[in-house]
């Protein structure tokens, strides 16, 4: 028995069959594996059907489309980093020029706002977060600090975020797009304002040095001042002290004077000599008598006087 052969293809009857088979087979998968979506953990899905942007959000999952008709987009909800390059001019609250470059800004995506966004932005994932955000955001921020303040990275990188979310909110609308962090390599001054900055730093440091100077000064004069007040007062204090005592020991003397005690006295300097020569001129014997009392003990002399 012989086979028939398509004489167009010259291809024989049942190897087209096959052929055929093989194509619905494959167009069955193609068609298959295009009704199905799944959508990664940290994403959300937004169907487009036709070019139209769907307002229903996906969940992460496995979802059904219509094959050329559907085309579900993954949105990334996720934290994400956008990082600017070149430099960003600024003024400080005294209008001193700077510029910050080197700007990443982390950044998340609300999962209710996926839709919107890719309705809305074109090009969103690159188009989002815009130079011109960053750079109104850095102006804002900075113009309300000193310069001593608007280079410090702890001062300033929270307020540029706070700034930049504002600007966010405004464009987008509240709860589309949260700031998380802002973060600034670098911040610098132009070149005339480093030079005043550091001439004003060099006088600053004279200043203080001479304040100090003169402070040490009065301390010092200060100090020569309480030692001799101190050495002076003792002085003062030794002599009072000393005249105190030397008055305390004439009352005591004085106080101790009595007629017996004077008695006393004259008794134990005695001799129990009786003047050798009396007469003109000579000094007369003193009666002692007077100065004793009745109650005086009476002292006799046996010793006889020589001639």
């Amino acid at each position: 028995m012989t086979k028939v052969t398509d004489i167009k293809t010259g291809i024989k009857a049942p190897t087209k069959k096959i052929l055929f088979f093989i194509l619905i087979i494959l167009v069955v998968l193609i068609v298959g594996f295009n009704s199905f979506v799944i959508v990664p953990t940290g994403y959300s899905g937004v169907r487009v059907r036709l070019g139209q942007v769907s307002k229903e959000t996906l969940e992460p999952g496995v979802h059904l489309q219509i094959p050329f008709v559907d085309q579900i987009k993954s949105v990334n909800n996720k934290q994400q980093d956008v990082t600017l390059e070149g430099q960003f001019w600024a003024e400080t609250e005294e209008r001193a020029a700077l510029y910050y470059e080197g700007i990443t800004i982390t950044y998340q995506i609300a999962p209710g706002a996926s839709s919107w966004l890719l309705s809305n932005v074109n090009d969103y994932q690159n188009n989002l977060i815009t130079s011109s955000l960053v750079s109104s955001a850095l102006k804002t921020a900075s113009k309300k600090y000193p310069a001593t303040d608007a280079t410090n990275r702890g001062i300033i990188e929270p307020a540029v975020t706070l700034a930049l979310q504002d600007s966010v909110d405004e464009k987008y609308g509240v709860d589309v797009v949260t700031i998380i962090k802002v973060v600034i390599n670098n911040a610098d001054y132009e070149e005339s304002y480093k030079q005043r900055i550091a001439d004003l730093q060099a006088a600053q440091i004279q200043y203080q040095t001479q304040q100090f100077e003169n402070q040490r000064a009065i301390e010092l004069a200060e100090a020569d001042a309480t030692v001799t007040r101190t050495n002076a007062q003792a002085e003062a204090d030794a002599l009072l002290i000393e005249a105190q005592a030397e008055a305390d020991a004439n009352k005591i003397r004085e106080e101790s004077l009595s007629p017996i005690v004077l008695y006393y006295e004259y008794l134990q300097r005695w001799d129990g000599r009786l003047p050798m020569v009396q007469g003109e001129g000579a000094m007369p014997f003193i009666d002692v008598t007077s100065l004793m009392d009745e109650e005086a003990p009476v002292v006799v002399n046996t010793e006889v006087a020589e001639e």
